[in-house]
């Protein structure tokens, strides 16, 4: 399971005004790449051996193509790094999962294992993405492309009739995608009843999935899109759009695949898992009070992950409160072994042991996990190359997660400083949700749903007035003071 992240688009207006105006937010976004360092165009060095790579990689032996495996991703997507053939089988299901193949591209030690290893991920902003491998690997030779015969790792995942994981083997194939889906179109067809086998059978598979991890107390969190609309000079609108249940459906392969992955491992004695700590007291507390402050309702007693898994996603206050939810998985980092499983191997969100496994073309970490458990499946040593990488890879990701966490913030304080510019003078209701470490009152608007510092007297727990001071898109700032209450007569 990735951990959460906002998902920030930008619609621009209309030129000339975009970059010009006071308060870009595209002039904004391109200084937030230069301040935190964020890796630009790849060097050349990098960009030839991604060409030659493209041309002389070493395909498995094993053919695969004549199965139908199909991609589904967010439209215009290239970086495919998924495929599935979904079947039944018996009272349960067989599930193949085509990973990208990236391991074949890459040579240890080689200019493009360097270059990754600097960047970490890739890192998306809301107008532009900076991936993680060259665009000839990423978009091109190893990405599951449409009618392109390509190397992968294919996942063969037994099912009983719950979808309980009862089999579970991984090798290198060769894989054709036969068709690129998208989530709208997806979804679409299940909501007019017009969908095809393969969509049935990730609607029910992806379903018990969702029960089961519900059953374990585990919580996901499919986090909606926050898109920034330009209006007009200065003028900007927060949209929320909400996440589709296809999403869910296809993020419980992933999810399933990861464990699944994580049990080899943890067998084996080698390899490395994602890890995440239960979310702290305070931090749920607040979380809390978010919700009262939204007017969402939360029943003493329930399980934050069912809370969530309960929230509306076409009532932009949940929509909003999904987007807060964030500071409930903090912690994660990788744990790695070698000889011995490790005492920390659970991820509190998952309830159980997961490794990062499914997305090798955007996340460094998963050619080396998808390296260990092929090895380990087939009952191979595990390359020396990865093995010994294991233990470098925690500093190496824990750097590219700093980097993309610091550049969703910068953007989403932008994007919010610049929605409220045209606010500015004007008073707002919300709810004090937290205080700082200097006690300033940290308020939740109700619309828009911007989370912001406010200067003045006020407790956690207070629904306030608080009027629009200021709003500065180049420091990501919104200024806000609380407005005091009438006297009682």
């Amino acid at each position: 399971m990735p951990m959460p992240s906002r998902v920030v688009s930008y619609r621009p207006g209309p030129p000339p005004t975009l970059a010009g105006e006071p308060g870009s937010l595209a002039r904004r976004f391109a200084t937030i790449r230069e301040q935190l360092h964020v890796p630009g165009e790849f060097p050349r060095d990098v960009l030839a051996a991604a060409a030659d790579a493209a041309d002389l990689v070493v395909l498995p032996t094993v053919d695969l193509t004549d199965l139908g495996f199909w991609t589904l991703d967010p439209v215009g997507s290239m970086d495919l790094d998924q495929a599935m053939v979904l079947a039944r089988e018996g009272t349960g299901y067989r599930v193949r999962y085509a990973i990208a193949d990236v391991p074949a591209f890459v040579t240890p030690g080689g200019a493009i294992d360097v270059e990754a290893r600097r960047r970490g991920q890739t890192i998306y902003l809301p107008d532009t993405r900076v991936p993680l491998h060259p665009p000839a690997l990423s978009e091109g030779a190893a990405s599951l492309l449409p009618d392109q015969v390509r190397p992968a790792y294919v996942w063969d995942l037994g099912l009983d009739e719950h979808a309980t994981v009862t089999s579970t083997h991984v090798g290198r194939a060769l894989v054709r995608s036969r068709a690129r889906r998208d989530y709208a179109s997806v979804q679409a067809s299940v909501d007019a009843g017009t969908a095809d086998e393969q969509v049935r059978l990730l609607q029910e598979i992806g379903q018990k999935r969702a029960a089961l991890e519900s059953a374990r107390g585990g919580a996901s969190l499919p986090m909606p899109e926050q898109q920034v609309v330009h209006e007009g000079p200065g003028v900007y609108r927060l949209e929320f759009r909400p996440p589709l249940a296809a999403e869910d459906w296809n993020a419980q392969i992933s999810l399933m695949t990861g464990m699944a992955a994580a049990q080899l491992m943890l067998d084996a004695g080698v390899g490395i898992l994602r890890t995440m700590p239960a979310p702290q007291r305070d931090s749920v507390r607040r979380f809390r009070r978010q919700a009262r402050a939204l007017g969402v309702p939360w029943p003493d007693g329930q399980r934050y992950g069912d809370f969530l898994r309960g929230l509306d996603r076409h009532d932009p206050r949940h929509l909003a409160l999904i987007h807060e939810a964030t500071s409930l998985f903090r912690g994660a980092g990788y744990t790695p072994f070698d000889g011995e499983a490790p005492a920390q191997r659970q991820h509190a969100a998952v309830a159980a042991p997961y490794a990062h496994v499914t997305a090798p073309l955007r996340r460094l970490v998963d050619r080396f996990g998808l390296v260990v458990c092929a090895a380990v499946s087939a009952g191979e040593p595990v390359p020396t190359w990865a093995r010994e990488s294991l233990a470098l890879l925690p500093g190496l990701m824990a750097e590219g997660d700093r980097r993309a966490s610091a550049v969703e913030r910068a953007c989403t304080d932008a994007v919010e400083a610049a929605v409220m510019i045209s606010l500015v003078g004007q008073s707002l209701s919300g709810s004090v949700v937290d205080r700082n470490g200097r006690g300033v009152p940290v308020v939740q608007l109700l619309d828009p749903a911007v989370v912001a510092l406010a200067q003045g007297t006020a407790e956690s727990g207070d629904q306030v007035t608080v009027r629009v001071v200021g709003a500065d898109v180049a420091a990501g700032r919104v200024d806000l003071e609380v407005v005091p209450a009438p006297a009682s007569v």
